[in-house]
């Protein structure tokens, strides 16, 4: 079965003249018989570049979010206006609040913008599950990643409450695992987990070692100096072909991974499409 995955929502904008970009993350994968819609963006350009790059909104089987955060899933409104009732897989804690705090103590919501009921009524068909399962055929979710990495610690700031009394785990975090006949095609919301854990629990559970392709957005761009070089150490013995970076991995980290991994690191901007 052949996979065509393009970027809809992201920072940057690629080789597709009128599309825009925003701080966010959507890609659609299409397939022979089916499509998925893998994020929505922050609200302000999925329809815009959907429609820009004739593709139908209205004909996606179902959506994914990869995590809570108003980035990935502040097109949902968008989204169901367009295409009404679907089906959106989730872990049950994407409705949970979250807050970026500042040192100087100011509060910044950055969770789902709309509450569970509104885009119910809107069509939403939630199927929530914290685990690892099988959503169409080859195509996985990751479920709660393990988080084994003893480097991989994330960024610090996120808040489950307004006043940063309690840190925000993200146990919602989980990516998109499509397992194709060259191996694992992994698409990644921000990868809060860990770029090497969400390998190895892909890994785990598909038996398969060969990663062909990883693309979305690696948080890289937001950890320290030692996660970064401790990542890429660690992706050398990965086997991974291809990574195609973007959103979060960050301009420097981005120019860091395309100069360790000469012809097999690309920038992935709104427009781009692969096909595996």
């Amino acid at each position: 079965m052949k996979f065509r995955i393009t970027i809809l929502c992201e920072n940057s904008v690629g080789p597709i003249s009128g599309t825009l970009g925003e701080h966010g993350f959507s890609s659609l994968i299409e397939w022979n018989g089916g499509s998925l819609l893998f994020d929505t963006g922050g609200g302000e350009t999925l329809l815009h570049n959907a429609l820009r790059m004739n593709r139908d909104l209205r004909k996606i089987s179902a959506a994914v979010c990869s995590h809570g955060h108003h980035d990935h899933t502040g097109g949902l409104r968008q989204f169901l206006n367009v295409a009404g009732r679907k089906k959106i897989f989730a872990h049950p804690d994407i409705f949970s609040p979250r807050y970026r705090v500042k040192d100087s103590g100011e509060a910044i919501s950055i969770g789902l913008p709309f509450d569970r009921t509104f885009l119910e009524g809107l069509g939403a068909d939630f199927d929530l599950n914290i685990g690892w399962r099988e959503i169409f055929p080859s195509v996985f979710l990751t479920g709660e990643v393990k988080r084994r990495c003893g480097f991989e610690t994330g960024d610090k700031g996120l808040y489950s409450d307004p006043l940063g009394t309690k840190e925000d785990a993200l146990a919602d975090d989980q990516a998109l695992v499509i397992l194709a006949p060259k191996g694992i095609v992994l698409v990644l919301g921000c990868c809060h987990s860990g770029l090497i854990n969400t390998i190895e629990h892909a890994k785990e559970f598909t038996g398969e070692q060969r990663i062909q392709a990883v693309i979305g957005g690696t948080h890289l761009g937001y950890c320290g100096a030692s996660q970064l070089d401790a990542t890429i150490e660690a992706l050398r013995t990965t086997n991974t072909a291809k990574i195609y970076g973007c959103h979060c991995t960050g301009f420097n980290a981005s120019a860091r991974l395309s100069r360790e991994f000469p012809g097999r690191f690309m920038p992935a901007m709104v427009g781009t499409t692969i096909e595996i």
